[in-house]
């Protein structure tokens, strides 16, 4: 199995280092952005990597970006290994570093919300909905079970959190920080992504369940689609030809850890703190396979290896 990375150092300056990945300044207008094989649950980065997670997160996206080209404008320049070796000299000796996980990548400035498009209830959404019969605040209908369909799809936007939880806000409280003409721009231009990454994945025999997009404006004020886009780590995706609603659903993401984590959990051999207990492999290799099949589904061909 590829020997998992879990953090690139580049000649270059380190802007930023999230749960899994580096952002490395270029020069004034271009950033680099390189996905380890770091993995989170509950908000906890593991000690061990996932293999191939950091490709499959940069050759998906880079794919999406593409794919939703004509639905709106991204920070997407290139995923190519050898494209961007020329156009950043400094890192031509760190291929091993970069090659399948780095992205070339337009600078923006981050809009402070995720745009959260569900078209399924399901995770943080069915249990406020247990709760309070509500989404962000907003009353759903009465007669909904687990996993049941919303149609149509519901935006759901959430602030960032740099740490713990991301929490689930009104769009009246987007509108009000952002102002009314760029979060109704944000939640259509979410809803349109979503429609088309939807349809797609419905031909591959994948459900979308829900997603979240970011957003960063350009020097003119205009949205970009940025960060990662349909990936197992920023959306759910089911197995079309298994779905049930009423009860929770397979999933190709990181569900073999969580299940592993919520067991140790309730067995008491985890408090839920870091550090978390170490993964057995068999735990790494399923999420792996996991993150694998899913890439594969979407594009239609296997992952490139790397070394």
């Amino acid at each position: 199995m590829t020997i998992p990375m879990t953090a690139s150092e580049l000649p270059l300056t380190l802007w930023r280092r999230g749960k899994v990945r580096e952002v490395y300044v270029v020069d004034a207008e271009r950033l680099l952005i390189v996905a380890s094989d770091r993995v989170s649950a509950f908000d906890v980065v593991m000690a061990e990597a996932v293999p191939r997670k950091g490709a499959v997160l940069t050759q998906l996206s880079a794919f999406w970006f593409e794919e939703l080209a004509g639905v709106t404008p991204s920070h997407f320049i290139t995923a190519d290994t050898d494209t961007i070796l020329a156009a950043v000299p400094a890192v031509a000796a760190y291929r091993n570093e970069i090659d399948a996980r780095a992205m070339l990548v337009w600078r923006t400035a981050p809009v402070a919300f995720e745009c959260v498009v569900r078209g399924y209830i399901a995770g943080s959404a069915w249990l406020e909905y247990r709760q309070h019969g509500t989404l962000a605040g907003e009353l759903l209908p009465r007669d909904l079970s687990e996993s049941s369909v919303l149609d149509p799809p519901m935006f759901s936007p959430a602030t960032k959190a740099e740490t713990g939880h991301d929490e689930n806000v009104t769009f009246d409280s987007m509108s009000a920080a952002l102002g009314p003409a760029l979060a109704i721009a944000l939640r259509d231009t979410s809803l349109a992504l979503y429609a088309a990454g939807r349809d797609h994945a419905a031909r591959a025999g994948l459900i979308i369940a829900d997603t979240k997009f970011e957003f960063g404006l350009d020097r003119t004020g205009q949205p970009m689609l940025i960060d990662e886009v349909l990936t197992p780590d920023s959306s759910r995706f089911w197995p079309a030809d298994t779905y049930q609603p009423g009860r929770n659903q397979p999933s190709f993401d990181k569900q073999p850890l969580r299940d592993w984590l919520a067991a140790e959990r309730s067995a008491g051999r985890w408090n839920g703190d870091a550090p978390p207990p170490p993964l057995p492999d068999h735990v790494v290799a399923a999420t792996s396979d996991r993150y694998t099949e899913a890439y594969r589904r979407l594009t239609g061909h296997a992952l490139q290896e790397i070394p």
